[in-house]
């Protein structure tokens, strides 16, 4: 049964993405909306992504290896150890914010602090448990190696995060 999976891109690949996979025949969904950018010496109005690194590919489970080897798709986004779909109203939804023509912005669901004991939820750190932490340069993850007395910290999207209660 053909369902809006969700997958994550390399980052600013999204359209570039879009473009290869319709290439291939799948059915894809990108929302865009109309931002204006300012560059040193002038001001653009471009198409961005509403959801920074993804996008939705109306497919079943079962090609979900075939939309991961097009070049620029990192992961399929997982739920509860299941592939996130987005379902018809979500759908609809989004459209019809994007149809408003405001100025939309997406933010995570969870709200993090600064300090929160924090579990990534899917890719490539899948599992892993550290410290929220807030920079200039945007969330990190921060991972102590106490046997050494360093930490690793890596910037990372909030959008893969989700609380963890320490016992």
């Amino acid at each position: 049964m053909k369902q809006w999976l969700v997958f994550y891109t390399k980052s600013r690949q999204e359209k570039k993405v879009k473009e290869l996979l319709e290439r291939r025949g799948f059915e894809v969904f990108l929302p865009l909306q109309k931002v204006m950018r300012q560059w040193s010496d002038r001001k653009k109005i471009v198409e961005a992504p509403l959801f920074n690194s993804y996008l939705f590919v109306f497919e079943s489970c079962d090609n979900i290896p075939s939309v991961l080897q097009t070049p620029g798709v990192a992961w399929n986004i997982r739920h509860n150890d299941k592939p996130a779909v987005l379902n018809t109203k979500e759908l609809e939804t989004i459209k019809r914010f994007l149809l408003s023509g405001l100025l939309l912005e997406s933010r995570s669901f969870e709200k993090f602090q600064t300090g929160d004991n924090v579990q990534v939820i899917d890719g490539p750190l899948k599992n892993m448990i550290g410290v929220l932490i807030k920079t200039k340069e945007g969330d990190k993850l921060t991972v102590a190696l106490e046997s050494i007395g360093q930490s690793l910290l890596v910037r990372i999207d909030s959008k893969l995060l989700t609380k963890k209660n320490l016992i």
